[in-house]
């Protein structure tokens, strides 16, 4: 029995892993021939902050801070900066987890925007206090606007697609355990 559960927490890991690694793969495709245009959201964050607020115990925080960390590389953006910041504030979800139960997916869409505002501002005070070149603030706006835009359909397609729900107050695992 306890074999099944932790089985299910590895497929659980790597369906995530997969998700992020095709989510990484179509952003790097040259699907654009010229340069300019909107950015799109920051779905690995959707996915993160959804994910981390549904099942908690689904996701290790290395797991998350890893697949940011390697989105970091891949988009030649300062390496860890990034992934320290969604380390963060995946964690205050974390620990919000048990309250976010009741919340309705406004309430929750509220929290998340919040939590990614505070993100984005960190971001981009560390790089304002380290000199280092940013983004234009209009641009990252604008990504900031589609990402919580984004987040309701995230949580859909984890809901519709992999079965990701939220647990019921006093629902336990396999093990008996409290979810």
């Amino acid at each position: 029995m306890a074999e099944g559960a932790r089985d299910s927490l590895w497929m659980w890991r790597g369906l995530f892993v997969a998700a992020v690694a095709v989510m990484l793969f179509l952003r790097i495709l040259p699907l654009r021939s010229q340069a300019g245009g909107l950015p799109g959201p920051d779905l690995l964050m959707c996915l993160s902050c959804a994910w981390v607020l549904r099942r908690p115990d689904h996701l290790p925080a290395l797991l998350i801070a890893g697949a940011v960390l390697v989105e970091d590389m891949l988009l030649m953006r300062p390496p860890g900066l990034w992934a320290a910041l969604m380390l963060i504030g995946t964690e205050f979800l974390r620990s919000r987890a048990a309250f976010s139960r009741e919340l309705t997916l406004v309430s929750e869409w509220v929290m998340v925007a919040i939590v990614m505002l505070a993100m984005l501002l960190a971001y981009r005070f560390v790089l304002a206090l380290t000199m280092l070149p940013q983004p234009g603030l209009g641009l990252t706006l604008v990504q900031f606007v589609f990402s919580v835009l984004a987040y309701p359909f995230v949580v859909g397609v984890l809901r519709v697609a992999f079965g990701l729900r939220k647990p019921a107050t006093g629902e336990v695992d396999a093990m008996g355990r409290r979810l």
